[in-house]
């Protein structure tokens, strides 16, 4: 499969009529076909892991073909370098989220980029910084609690930003954290806690949502069926 052969595919399962529903949800459809992202995924799965033909993807500035790149990218083989270039280039929540899911947060500079990206003063960059927090607290199995913690003085100060898509994003990843065990649990509420403090609306309303989550039973029960005895807080 080649750009030249992939292009006409993805063309093919254009919608113009979900142009209309992704304007509503926040996304940027100047450049994009309405191609849903099952079917993309099936065209991930057809082209298989292609890195060369990612960059090229990337490069064609179509929606689609950006988040089909994030899909087939090789994680191994994505330099520093062209994560730097490819979040300078997120335009769109979604693309944003795909790629930190697909493929960001396989690289061996996800946790470095955590630190970067969330200090960025562009929205979707600062963005990307916390949904790739979001997405290593759901997937790295390896990176112990202590390392966790580390990251929840960020989203205390994310927290002040009342931008849509960051705050969000701040608030997502604080209850991904908190919910990997009983020990952050613990700590992803007091840092919820500190974060109501500050008394700014964005900052209400990503402890309120995050608080109903990880002290609901629900969790609590799910989190103690988890827990090993002795576990400290």
């Amino acid at each position: 499969m080649n750009l030249e052969n992939l292009l006409p595919e993805l063309r093919k399962y254009s919608q113009p009529k979900n142009l209309n529903g992704m304007k509503r949800y926040g996304i940027r459809t100047e450049k994009a076909l309405g191609v849903p992202i099952p079917q993309l995924r099936k065209i991930a799965k057809k082209t298989g892991k292609n890195h060369k033909l990612a960059l090229q993807l990337w490069q064609t500035e179509i929606h689609e073909a950006r988040i089909l790149a994030s899909m087939i990218a090789v994680p191994q083989n994505m330099t520093e370098e062209q994560m730097d270039e490819w979040v300078k280039d997120f335009n769109s929540w979604d693309l944003c989220d795909q790629c930190c899911n697909n493929l960001f947060g396989r690289t061996k500079w996800a946790h470095q980029k955590i630190f970067e990206w969330s200090a960025s003063h562009s929205e979707f960059i600062k963005r990307a910084g916390f949904v790739l927090l979001a997405v290593l607290a759901v997937h790295d199995k390896s990176t112990n609690d202590n390392e966790f913690k580390r990251y929840l003085h960020l989203l205390e100060e994310g927290a002040t930003d009342e931008r849509n898509f960051v705050k969000k994003a701040v608030n997502w990843a604080l209850r991904q954290i908190g919910k990997r065990n009983k020990n952050l649990n613990y700590h992803a509420i007091k840092t919820a806690q500190k974060i109501q403090d500050q008394n700014i609306r964005s900052a209400k309303w990503i402890a309120s949502d995050a608080l109903r989550e990880l002290t609901s039973e629900k969790i609590q029960l799910r989190l103690t069926k988890r827990s090993h005895p002795g576990e400290k807080m």
